[in-house]
């Protein structure tokens, strides 16, 4: 009766788990960056929500902050670059000589006067059109650095979330092997006792109790460090509990290369941010070139003169680009050379970019795969042939050591099965930042 009764606990166990992981697949159905407005949930009895987490992660997050502040102030910069210098007000005074203080006229002398004078410095016309646009695409790239930082962290925080669903699916699949063992080695335990059982049976079940013991204490500590990085992410106390995730149902990937490819080259925030530099750089040799040519000033000057007609000036001033062989020849070649450099960093963006997408498509498409045969083939097979050492061994055609191997074998496959299927989540995450859009809902 106890064979009986333990054959229909891991019967039940092993048919759970097959119907678990044999779930009809789904497919995303959307790809926009979007979060939820929920309140995010820190009860450790709780549900943990994906989208909580990340939408407190863009309200929270440190370095998140950090790139809009620095947004904020590169926004800041574009008027100032458009602005007009400061004009220049100006006191003096005109005579033979300087009766301190004040300045006194000396009466009876036309000459003497004392004078107040405003100049305004005007650029060559376009010189500051151009210093705005380069201000302005410095605040652009500077958005795209901001928006590339989202989703990182985006990415950053589903890594974390899905380390810390495996471990939780890891521990609750070996808290149920460790029960079973356990009863085996009550079976294993009251065979021997009564002299039909083998000493060596007993002694291997229980190194194998003792080995899930010691392995759900080292996942028990990797979750706990899993919890607290999501808890950094999301700028929380490190000790914060953080809940159970949601299950992860198995869902299929079909987005190919090419198509991942054509969405970075359109969507990618590094991308963007490289070609704004790119735009400010090519300004850069407008503005260089327009260095050629001469700046202005002009000037209006009041002259007080006590006991005889006041008197108006007005001036204009050219500067004289007359050393352009040493300043204005040389700024223009070191521009060029500068709109040079950036191009080049950005082929060098694109070339790791694509390197970046096959790695992680391939990350993914890989573990899909390990996904399906274990839900549909691997993990099926095994739980008949534990089925089969069962049956085996209630009628004495199986020895106890089959049996347990059997049930260890189909462990492995189910902890192969959770990790691989986070494997896929996680590849998935890696993407989503390279390409800048939502693959998964």
């Amino acid at each position: 009766m106890r064979r009986t009764g333990l054959s229909m606990l891991v019967v039940c166990a092993v048919v759970g788990f097959s119907i678990l992981v044999g779930t009809a697949v789904a497919q995303p159905d959307s790809r926009k960056l979007s979060t939820p407005s929920i309140e995010p949930t820190r009860s450790a009895s709780a549900v943990l929500v994906l989208g909580n987490l990340i939408e407190e992660a863009l309200a929270q997050n440190p370095e998140i902050i950090a790139m809009r502040r620095n947004f904020d102030m590169m926004r800041a910069r574009v008027p100032q670059a458009k602005a007009l210098p400061e004009p220049m007000l100006s006191y003096g005074y005109n005579g033979n000589a300087i009766p301190l203080p004040p300045f006194d006229i000396q009466k009876g002398d036309p000459a003497s006067a004392r004078t107040i004078s405003v100049t305004q410095e005007i650029p060559y016309p376009g010189k500051l059109a151009i210093k705005g646009k380069m201000a302005n695409v410095a605040a652009e790239s500077e958005w795209w650095n901001y928006e590339q930082v989202q989703w990182n962290v985006i990415a950053e925080v589903k890594d974390a979330y899905y380390d810390l669903y495996y471990l939780h699916k890891a521990i609750e699949v070996v808290t149920k092997n460790k029960d079973l063992l356990e009863k085996f080695t009550r079976i294993a335990e009251a065979s021997y006792a009564v002299g039909k059982g083998l000493q060596q049976d007993v002694l291997k079940a229980q190194v194998e109790v003792s080995k899930l013991i010691d392995q759900l204490t080292v996942l028990e500590q990797r979750k706990q460090t899993a919890e607290a990085r999501l808890n950094s992410l999301l700028f929380r106390e490190p000790e914060t509990s953080v809940g159970t995730p949601t299950d992860i149902k198995p869902q299929d990937f079909s987005l190919g290369l090419l198509e991942l490819n054509q969405l970075a080259l359109s969507n990618y925030p590094t991308l963007k941010a490289q070609q704004r530099r790119i735009d400010r750089e090519q300004y850069g040799v407008e503005l260089a070139k327009k260095d050629f040519y001469p700046d202005f000033s002009v000037g209006v000057t009041y002259f007080n003169r006590p006991g005889m007609p006041e008197m108006y000036g007005v001036n204009v001033g050219v500067k004289l680009p007359v050393y352009w062989g040493q300043k204005q020849r040389p700024a223009v070649a070191e521009a060029t050379a500068s709109a040079a450099v950036e191009k080049q960093r950005l082929d060098s963006i694109t070339t790791v970019l694509f390197f970046r997408i096959k790695d992680r498509l391939l990350a993914a498409t890989t573990a899909q795969r390990l996904v399906k045969l274990y839900g549909t083939t691997i993990i099926p097979q095994s739980s008949l042939s534990l089925e089969s050492a069962i049956a085996g061994y209630e009628v004495g055609k199986v020895d106890f050591l089959t049996l347990l191997d059997n049930l260890v074998t189909l462990l492995n496959y189910e902890l192969n099965y959770y990790e691989q299927l986070t494997n896929v989540e996680k590849a998935i995450a890696a993407l989503e930042p390279l390409v800048g859009l939502r693959l998964r809902p």
